[in-house]
């Protein structure tokens, strides 16, 4: 990912202002633990080069990806402090290098690491906004112990970060989900908490507004296969997170092909999501009854 070399008619007061912003927010967001603010500084795809440091090669992540390997680490410290100097940035169009030198002090008890260097981004522009596609640090001097790591990560396994339990809430409610795609009734009561609750305001006369246990949410669902084919409620799936980390608003859409009727049922679907240790305990289902009414005959 090589940058085009740095032009002065493309210079721009406000482009190099919030590349600065971005660099100095990597390491702002990261010692506050803001996972989920500090993702929407890179791009979809990043070079992350730490073998200065760690050894081994440049690799190809997702944002996803850097963020849940930092939250599974930084937050297991008593504190961490990056101090920025000397920020440069030169751009070339939409595209930009930013460097800067960095100290970064990181604390778990009485122990202590120190580690300096310097920090090589390059960014390009995506529908105006900038992002992070290349992300370096090169190694200068460090002082102190790694043995910090360990207790970092060993707490952080206890505590895990908010970034972290959203990423669970999300899997949990895709299981979910796929598990009525695939027609897979192990998986969806797997998914399900002994206690789980599903809530259904809106379903049409004659149908439950409330179900209550795995053993009847598995009977609620039991003639699913039979009765749906080619399912679909995952392709147009938006997580909406919420201060509690174990909830999570999702909006889908759903088709299926309704066996009984020969019918297609198409439906816009709301659904509030509480999942603890991996399993769903509360899914608040709104929807509209009257094309579900339509699709499975009950008209």
């Amino acid at each position: 990912m090589t940058l085009f070399a740095y032009n002065a008619a493309h210079s721009s007061p406000q482009d190099i202002a919030a590349i600065e912003t971005i660099v100095e927010s990597v390491g702002t967001l990261a010692d506050r633990g803001n996972f989920d603010a500090l993702e929407t500084l890179y791009a979809d795809e990043v070079l992350m080069d730490y073998t200065s440091l760690a050894g081994g090669e440049p690799e190809l992540k997702s944002p996803q990806g850097i963020m849940s390997e930092w939250a599974a680490t930084l937050p297991g410290f008593d504190r961490t402090r990056h101090r920025l100097d000397n920020i440069r940035v030169e751009l070339a169009g939409d595209t930009a290098v930013a460097t800067t030198d960095v100290v970064a002090d990181h604390f778990v008890g009485e122990l202590y690491w120190q580690v300096s260097g310097h920090y090589r981004y390059e960014l390009a522009r995506f529908d105006g906004d900038w992002k992070i596609i290349a992300h370096r640090f090169t190694l200068t001097d460090e002082k102190g112990t790694r043995e910090v790591f360990g207790p970092a990560i060993e707490k952080a396994k206890t505590s895990p970060a908010p970034y972290l339990q959203r990423q669970h809430t999300r899997e949990a409610v895709l299981r979910f989900l796929r598990a009525l795609e695939n027609e897979d009734m192990a998986e969806l009561e797997s998914v399900f908490a002994e206690n789980a609750v599903q809530d259904m305001p809106y379903s049409p006369q004659g149908h439950p507004k409330r179900v209550a246990g795995r053993a009847a949410l598995v009977a609620l669902y039991a003639g699913w296969p039979d009765n749906a084919e080619n399912a679909d409620f995952t392709s147009e799936l938006v997580f909406y997170p919420m201060q509690d980390a174990s909830m999570v608003f999702a909006e889908f859409k759903g088709r299926v092909d309704v066996v009984p009727t020969g019918r297609e049922y198409r439906q816009t679907y709301g659904g509030l999501f509480h999942v603890v240790d991996g399993e769903i305990t509360l899914f608040r289902e709104y929807y509209d009854p009257q094309p579900f009414a339509w699709a499975f005959g009950l008209d």
